[in-house]
């Protein structure tokens, strides 16, 4: 592939994600409100119900680009610096971090005590246990898109041009990991990593463009590569007991039952953006993307697409459980929706 092919290819895979999310605020390096928009102006919706599951509603100019829960403690980021925190299972929220950043935030991890936000021009957030949030130097201007901490403190960031942080204390400092792409890749190339998880045991595992998904259990000092495809991978969720699943380009579901060391393809019918995904030990799994959402009762052998609501019509980016029951979706307008679990 050509320098500019893959220059095509990769504005084609961040307008898959941020730009057709919401090329205004995830794509321009300060995202700024237009004249006469409110920066911030959720506003609560009626009680959630199975026939209206919003919990939260912006205005068209917001976007929420990822969401995690600790327990019942939830935190949901996006666009123009939008920092949301609930207590009660995603039932309310409120925003804090006010004013902190004009930069989008793009990912968000908690575990613990731990709790870091990430986003453009290298921008970290932290708040350790009920701290305010505060920057931290991160050493890289590059777009971060995904942050992942466990309870020991382990964390790790990743995103535009291969880059990769890791922290061993919290977040409270960070340092680069260099990585030869070469011995994963034919093309000289930095390949955009677009999620990472850090297990219990401290394994890293990242996930990107190309279909990469790489390992590492030494803190990032050396990677298996465990994967290699086509179509981006966006979204990688794992699970304690060892089940994965990840999501990408053109419908792409894939699952694993042995940590995440081999993969396989689940077909799903689609050839949507796959954004975000969630998974049980019953079976139940839940995909959202753009203008799609598929839910499977049997861990993927089959599934069905939602048509209620605007899950046909509109973005969901991210998706998370709160301990108390329920699942949570953000995205488009600054929407949380809380479906039953």
């Amino acid at each position: 592939m050509s320098v500019i092919e893959r220059g095509v290819r990769a504005a084609c895979i961040t307008l898959g994600i941020a730009g057709l999310m919401s090329a205004a605020y995830a794509n321009t390096p300060a995202a700024t409100p237009p004249t006469g928009a409110a920066p911030v102006a959720n506003t609560p919706a009626p009680a959630s119900s199975s026939n209206n599951p919003v919990v939260l509603q912006g205005t068209a100019h917001q976007a929420l680009f990822s969401v995690a829960f600790d327990g019942d403690r939830g935190v949901a980021v996006g666009a123009m610096g939008e920092l949301l925190e609930s207590s009660d299972g995603g039932k309310s929220w409120k925003a804090t971090a006010k004013g902190i950043t004009p930069l989008s935030l793009l990912g968000v991890g908690l575990q613990g005590a731990h709790r870091i936000a990430v986003g453009q021009q290298g921008l970290i957030l932290r708040s350790e246990g009920d701290a305010a949030w505060s920057k931290v130097e991160s050493g890289s201007q590059q777009r971060l898109l995904a942050v992942s901490v466990n309870q020991a403190g382990l964390a790790a960031s990743v995103g535009s041009f291969g880059a990769i942080l890791v922290s061993e204390n919290g977040g409270a400092s960070w340092q680069p990991v260099v990585v030869d792409w070469t011995r994963y890749l034919e093309e000289p190339v930095d390949p955009h990593l677009y999620d990472v998880a850090v297990s219990d045991g401290g394994v890293i595992t990242i996930a990107g463009e190309y279909g990469l998904i790489l390992r590492s259990a030494d803190h990032g000092k050396t990677w298996v590569s465990v994967h290699r495809g086509e179509a981006s991978i966006f979204d990688i969720a794992m699970r304690p007991d060892g089940v994965g699943y990840a999501v990408g380009q053109n419908g792409l579901v894939m699952t694993s039952s042995d940590g995440g060391n081999t993969w396989r393809d689940l077909p799903t019918g689609s050839e949507a953006v796959l954004l975000g995904v969630w998974s049980a030990p019953d079976g139940r799994v839940i995909v959202a993307g753009m203008r799609e959402t598929l839910e499977s009762s049997d861990a993927g052998a089959s599934w069905k697409r939602r048509t209620d609501g605007d899950f046909a019509t509109a973005w969901y980016s991210a998706i998370a459980a709160p301990a108390s029951g329920g699942l949570v979706l953000v995205g488009h307008t600054g929407r949380i929706v809380k479906l039953a679990g």
